[in-house]
């Protein structure tokens, strides 16, 4: 190490949690740099992070402003006061980051201290604001962000996670002026009152505020599960993709690669929005750490977000062919009615029971506790689990292992059924193309979370299963090039022989 070395200390914060993280000095620069030139020489240019936690954003602007307004404000002090007082404006998330934020700003948790080095303010304040504000409660929700009134309903002193940009209905109130700049990296979810570790996120809430601030520019870091998934995201995932205002986005779909040991589960992506820009986006994904070449194109022409340029002629040629999906033959949650923690379950065959697929577990129940779906009791049925992470190492699985179910059965919201058959042969072909890695990559370009709904099979072609299916045989069939193919199998990797944990 150098004798000298001083570490920036906004590169060594531990993170609140997964779901309110640090930026790292590095990202911050990045999504910086999407912004014009130009606008470090105007003095004039307003900014603000609506999600102030550590003040890495607003340092990072004055650093720049500092430097780009050396010529039009010679004396440092007066450039100083002036950028800190006209032109950089936060609102912290907490009481505890909006001191945070004041000391990375203005060396000095008071922005009037003796310790500031802005001379410009006459509060400790500054132009960081943190005010104390309530959800407001309707049926057991907020009508701002929908958290949840039994989780959340809580006494002054303690945290509530009411965050001020987005419970106002009058954001522009809160400073009583226009910004041509917002950035930020936004708290993610909240935990919903539901099953377990059940959220519902937020994110979508700050940058929907922000545009209503009709700024200039906007640029924020979010995860990327809106890009097809995730809990009341529909109407934002179709707002984003027909936004023809977004210039560019980076998607990162590991997001260790971004937040040096953190999992956001999905990925996280930040973009640059510009009030005057209408044309496709330039669209870059991070794998493993390096950027792939980036590509310009319609981001709208889906319903979903395709993760990787390299897909979209794939995607392509699939769809060329108009060819029923596999979507179609996936069964909804809960495929007979039974939940993951049914408890019916028996360990003894007894006369008249069939077999039950659970989690982690195979027993017996009587047929007649069947109310469901009745008639693939007895068909033939490919089951796959629910929901399968399989972690970020490339080449991925995507899917657990799908098995062929003994006749009779039936199985819990474990598992999702794909059938069902007449023949055992026609079950048994599908399970072999489910195993190929042209079925899974398919699959993958709509899989962003664990969960395998029905949805993500919607680029899957359900093909005739009279037939053995090979991925020698899909490749040909969909023209497919060595590139692409080379592509597929880098992403892919072949289906292991066992089921994972």
């Amino acid at each position: 190490m150098l004798p000298n070395y001083n570490p920036d200390v906004l590169t060594c914060l531990a993170n609140l949690s997964n779901d309110e993280v640090f930026t790292p000095p590095n990202i911050a620069n990045q999504m910086l740099d999407l912004l014009p030139a130009e606008i470090w020489r105007d003095k004039n240019t307003t900014f603000l992070d609506p999600a102030a936690k550590s003040g890495v954003f607003l340092r990072e602007i004055a650093k720049r402003l500092m430097d780009g307004l050396k010529d039009e404000i010679p004396n440092q002090q007066k450039r100083i006061d002036h950028i800190f007082t006209k032109q950089i404006f936060g609102i912290a998330i907490t009481d505890m980051t909006a001191l945070l934020t004041r000391r990375s700003l203005y060396c000095s948790k008071k922005a009037n201290g003796k310790y500031s080095i802005c001379e410009g303010f006459d509060t400790p304040e500054g132009n960081i604001l943190f005010d104390w504000v309530a959800h407001l409660w309707e049926k057991g929700r907020c009508a701002f962000c929908g958290a949840s009134e039994s989780e959340y309903a809580r006494d002054f002193e303690l945290e509530t996670h009411a965050y001020q940009f987005i419970h106002t209905y009058t954001p522009e109130e809160l400073f009583n002026m226009k910004f041509d700049v917002i950035v930020g990296n936004p708290p993610y979810q909240l935990s919903d009152g539901g099953y377990g570790t059940s959220a519902s996120p937020i994110y979508h809430f700050f940058v929907e505020q922000a545009k209503k601030l009709k700024p200039k520019f906007l640029t924020m870091i979010i995860p990327s599960r809106w890009f097809a998934g995730g809990k009341g995201l529909n109407d934002f995932r179709r707002s984003m993709l027909q936004d023809r205002r977004i210039v560019s986005l980076v998607d990162f779909q590991d997001a260790a690669d971004c937040f040096p040991g953190v999992e956001i589960k999905g990925g996280v992506c930040y973009f640059l929005w510009d009030e005057h820009y209408s044309g496709d986006c330039e669209v870059t994904s991070v794998v493993a750490g390096k950027k792939l070449t980036p590509m310009k194109r319609d981001i709208g022409k889906h319903d979903v977000f395709i993760r990787f340029n390299e897909s979209i002629p794939i995607l392509e040629k699939v769809q060329k062919l108009k060819e029923d999906t596999v979507s179609s033959i996936v069964s909804p949650r809960k495929p007979f009615g039974f939940p993951t923690n049914f408890e019916g379950i028996s360990s003894k065959e007894t006369a008249g029971s069939i077999k039950i697929y659970g989690q982690k577990n195979i027993g017996w129940i009587k047929r007649e506790k069947v109310t469901f779906n009745v008639d693939w009791i007895d068909a033939h049925k490919v089951l796959l689990s629910k929901a399968y992470n399989g972690g970020y190492t490339y080449p991925h699985q995507i899917i657990n292992l799908p098995f062929l179910a003994d006749t009779p059965s039936c199985c819990t919201e474990t598992y999702l059924v794909l059938g069902p058959f007449k023949k055992r042969s026609e079950a048994k072909n599908l399970l072999d193309y489910m195993k190929t890695r042209f079925f899974r990559f398919m699959v993958f370009l709509r899989k962003i979370t664990q969960d395998n709904p029905s949805d993500r099979f919607d680029y899957v072609p359900l093909l005739d299963m009279s037939q053995t299916w090979t991925d020698e045989l899909l490749y040909k069939r969909y023209k497919l090039t060595k590139e692409e193919i080379e592509f597929i199998e880098s992403m892919i990797r072949p289906m292991g022989e066992t089921e994972d944990e």
